[in-house]
């Protein structure tokens, strides 16, 4: 590790409130971006964070699914809804936001430029891999207490039905029991150019349009018109009682 980044790494622990390797953390903390450029202006060579992100998401799933059966007393299949919720890009980013992780992130020019310290993807993994190099320093018992510390609130609101991400399988479950469907969802336009391109999805019920989303990707737009399908069946429903 290069001398400059050692008082970066102790501001990391002590702000974050991490304790793993100093050496990991900062390999956690080396985006793809980061590590090309480096290599391309021959200013040396170093790992990103990649394989960290591979093996922090195996602990992650791991470490959830321990927290879900020790702790809580419920179904194989809401412990699956849960973690599948918990560990989802958007949480993980929103927890990695809230440790202001983004700020000790390493990014190329060009990836700091575009706003990749603000990017869901990119803070998501680097949390991962913050938990891949705790785990490799300090074991599963540690990792296990580190993941509770930041997402029991979101595990609470999950059981609790409080949170909810996946709207499309919400929304099938819905449109299910209601009329024996499934909703249909139509690519209605793609605007701009890759990586800037947004696109523009309706989820028709019935062949009744029932909303539209956007997104950066077809599956984000999905899942925007989705939740907005969604909500306003649920609260068409609950007008009624």
């Amino acid at each position: 590790m290069i001398e400059q980044y050692k008082k970066m790494i102790q501001r990391f622990k002590r702000d974050i409130g991490v304790e793993a390797d100093s050496e990991l953390l900062f390999k956690a903390l080396c985006h793809s971006s980061f590590t090309n450029e480096i290599e391309r202006e021959d200013l040396g060579s170093f790992e990103s964070n990649e394989r960290l992100e591979f093996l922090g998401d195996a602990v992650l799933d791991l470490c959830v699914a321990d927290i879900l059966f020790n702790r809580y007393s419920v179904s194989e299949g809401t412990m699956s809804k849960v973690r599948a919720v918990v560990a989802s890009e958007e949480i993980l980013a929103r927890v990695s936001k809230d440790r202001k992780i983004g700020n000790y992130l390493l990014l190329g020019k060009g990836e700091e430029k575009s706003g990749g310290r603000e990017r869901d993807s990119i803070l998501a993994d680097a949390l991962e891999a913050v938990l891949g190099a705790i785990y490799l320093s300090n074991g599963l018992s540690k990792s296990k207490r580190f993941v509770y510390n930041i997402l029991n609130e979101y595990i609470e609101r999950s059981i609790k039905g409080k949170l909810l991400l996946d709207y499309k399988t919400a929304l099938q479950e819905l449109t299910q029991g209601l009329y024996g469907i499934r909703p249909d969802y139509i690519l209605k336009k793609e605007e701009g150019i890759p990586p800037d391109n947004l696109f523009i999805v309706s989820v028709n019920i019935n062949n009744e349009e029932a909303a539209c989303g956007k997104g950066k990707t077809k599956k984000g737009a999905e899942q925007e018109a989705a939740r907005k399908a969604y909500r306003k069946m649920k609260t068409f429903l609950e007008g009624k009682k």
